[in-house]
C-alpha cells in the first residue's frame, strides 16, 4: 500500500474532530435529484441481488436500486442518520480519520459504496485497503461525488483540485488500496455534475 497523500493535502480548515462536525443530524441529500437517481442507475449496474453490501460513510439515504440484497450495512458518523436509513439492515458508527479500520471480517461484502464523501477522508490508503480487506474477491467499490461539499472539512487537495483531478484522485485511492479501476464516468448536466470511479477487488484467476 502507498501513501496517496501528504501531510499538506490532508489538511482541513476546520481541523476539530469530525464527530464534533458531524454531532447534528442532516436530514437533506447533498446532491440533486438528478445526480441522486443517476447513483441509483449505477448501483443497479455493480450490484446483484443478494449481494452483501457495505454503504460507507452512509447517512440517511443510500440511494440504493429496490434489489433484494441478502444484507446491507451502513456506515457512518451520525447515528441518528443511520438509524433512519430503511435501506440498512445494521450499522456501526465510526470515524474513519480518526480510525482507519472497519469492524467485518475480511471477504463479508460484495460490494462497497461511498457516495459523496470520500472528500473528507484524510487516510484514504488505509480506508481503501479495509475496503479491499472486508471485499470477496471480484467484488466491487463505487465511489461518487459532485461539486458539492462542506468544504471547511474537505481535504485541501482535494478543495484545490479541478472535477477531473478529484477523479483521478479517486482512482489513486482505489490504486493504493489494492484495487483495479473498470470504469470511470463522468456525466456534466446543467445541474449537479455526476462523477463515478468504480474500481474492483481482484480475483485468483486475475493473477495468473
Amino acid at each position: 500500500m502507498t501513501t496517496v497523500l501528504s501531510d499538506r493535502d490532508r489538511l482541513k480548515q476546520d481541523d476539530r474532530p469530525d464527530e464534533t462536525f458531524y454531532q447534528e443530524p442532516r436530514f437533506v441529500t447533498h446532491a440533486d435529484d438528478g445526480f441522486c437517481d443517476r447513483l441509483t442507475a449505477l448501483y443497479d449496474d455493480v450490484l446483484a441481488p443478494g449481494d452483501r453490501v457495505l454503504d460507507a460513510m452512509s447517512s440517511w439515504v443510500s440511494h440504493l436500486p429496490a434489489t433484494a440484497f441478502e444484507r446491507v450495512v451502513g456506515h457512518g458518523l451520525n447515528e441518528a442518520e443511520l438509524a433512519a436509513n430503511d435501506r440498512l439492515d445494521e450499522y456501526v458508527v465510526r470515524d474513519l480519520n480518526a480510525e482507519r479500520t472497519l469492524p467485518f471480517a475480511d471477504g463479508a461484502f460484495d460490494a462497497v459504496c461511498c457516495a459523496l464523501s470520500v472528500q473528507y477522508l484524510q487516510y484514504p490508503g488505509p480506508v481503501f485497503a479495509e475496503f479491499a480487506r472486508v471485499l470477496a474477491p471480484g467484488g466491487a467499490v463505487a465511489v461518487s461525488f459532485s461539486n458539492r461539499m462542506f468544504p471547511t472539512k474537505a481535504i485541501r487537495a482535494w478543495r484545490l483540485a479541478s472535477m477531473d483531478e478529484r477523479a483521478d484522485l479517486v482512482e489513486r485511492y482505489l490504486t493504493a488500496g489494492g484495487l483495479v479501476v473498470t470504469d470511470r464516468i463522468t456525466e456534466c448536466p446543467e445541474a449537479d455534475p455526476f462523477f463515478a470511479v468504480v474500481g474492483r477487488k481482484p480475483t485468483a484467476d486475475d493473477a495468473e
